[in-house]
């Protein structure tokens, strides 16, 4: 059964004809390998620094005998510093990426973003609760002045925390993203 690998690189746009001479270098590799069916690539647009890259091989043992070669770990070190690796598809199927596929394996390889730093949550976390609070606080001493603060607090907790967790932090943590993680503010 053919089997279709489709990797996700990134380069900088300033680097464009050293990554063209690396692509070409590593299909002329390829094809001298029994099994290959082709390879190709595409750029989402000129400023982009994604390249989506595709190679076939009649088999899984084929492609196996090609990812497992010299010449491609010799290709693979050449970009070194050049080519950055973020997502890769294998799929098998009569036409690989048309058919429903017989197998299918994504590899993520994109690193994990790092949480923000705990004194920015503290601040979000503050600024969704403080007004929230200080809300509940009010509705229940309008609608239940006698409430003693045990139950004053169980209702407000009760209440809010749903409301925090379900709608206040994630639109305040979706609306300053940039903030939490350092990045420029989208306005500027």
């Amino acid at each position: 059964m053919p089997v279709t690998v489709s990797i996700t690189r990134h380069v900088e746009p300033d680097r464009v004809d050293q990554m063209i001479a690396w692509v070409r270098a590593g299909s002329a590799l390829a094809e001298r390998f029994p099994g290959f069916l082709g390879t190709g690539w595409v750029r989402p647009s000129v400023a982009s620094d994604e390249w989506h890259m595709l190679y076939r091989f009649d088999s899984a043992a084929s492609l196996g005998a090609w990812e497992a070669s010299d010449q491609r770990a010799w290709w693979l070190g050449s970009a070194q510093g050049l080519v950055g690796e973020s997502l890769r598809e294998r799929r098998t199927g009569i036409e690989g990426w048309f058919d429903e596929p017989l197998e299918h394996d994504v590899e993520d390889l994109r690193p994990l973003p790092s949480a923000p730093p705990r004194w920015k949550q503290a601040v979000m976390i503050w600024t969704a609760f403080f007004p929230l609070s200080l809300l509940a606080g009010l509705l229940l001493g309008r609608f239940a002045p006698g409430l003693s603060i045990v139950p004053r607090v169980l209702v407000t907790t009760l209440l809010m925390t749903p409301v925090m967790t379900y709608l206040v932090l994630p639109q305040l943590t979706r609306r300053l993203d940039w903030w939490l993680h350092g990045r420029r503010a989208p306005w500027r």
